[in-house]
């Protein structure tokens, strides 16, 4: 194998945390030391003077993902905007290669996409809209793509309802052990029976 090709093998996508609004400067400066970089956008509606105006807007505010050797970081690290590389402690993590795919696939589709708060199960929310504003349960499960359930406790009992994600937010950090998926159905049955 040669040289080139053990560097290319050894290159891996690699989320760098930047400064806040220097997303798109630092991809392009990225780019232009030869790295390929990746900054996923999404058309935004933001108020400048008054007005309502369309601009692209980085769909992970924060981060912009680059593919680069982990050994030979350096460059990296002092680029104008970047922070860090995301890991753990000084180690580099790389995202998995299918997310990146499934990324790229989801711009270069034209279906509109959006941030969105990671939510996991196990995690204590808080209902935001509709009737139940304001009441905090844990999210047991995903039902299809844009519903959830959730147990809600209302006097020392459980109550599970079907709630829009949209209505949602997270309450907190995700529980420490997380909910068997495979045991909702049974948790269900015993809140309804």
């Amino acid at each position: 194998m040669t040289s080139t090709a053990q560097e290319a093998d050894n290159q891996k996508w690699f989320a760098l945390q930047v400064r806040t609004r220097w997303e798109s400067s630092t991809a392009v400066l990225l780019s232009g030391k030869g790295y390929e970089a990746l900054l996923p956008t999404y058309r935004a509606k933001k108020r400048w003077n008054g007005r309502l105006r369309e601009v692209n807007a980085p769909l992970f505010p924060g981060y912009v993902f680059c593919r680069f050797d982990a050994q030979k970081r350096l460059p990296i690290l002092v680029t104008p905007g970047v922070i860090a590389v995301v890991g753990r402690g000084r180690v580099p993590l790389p995202v998995d290669a299918s997310e990146i795919a499934a990324i790229q696939t989801v711009v270069s589709s034209g279906v509109r996409a959006e941030p969105w708060p990671y939510l996991e199960i196990g995690q204590r929310i808080r209902i935001e809209q509709d009737a139940l504003a304001g009441l905090e349960g844990i999210l047991i499960s995903f039902k299809g793509s844009h519903r959830i359930v959730v147990s809600v406790t209302l006097l020392r009992r459980s109550v599970a309802l079907e709630l829009d994600r949209s209505c949602v937010r997270a309450a907190g950090p995700a529980r420490a052990t997380v909910l068997d998926p495979m045991a909702a159905p049974a948790l269900l049955q015993s809140v309804v029976g």
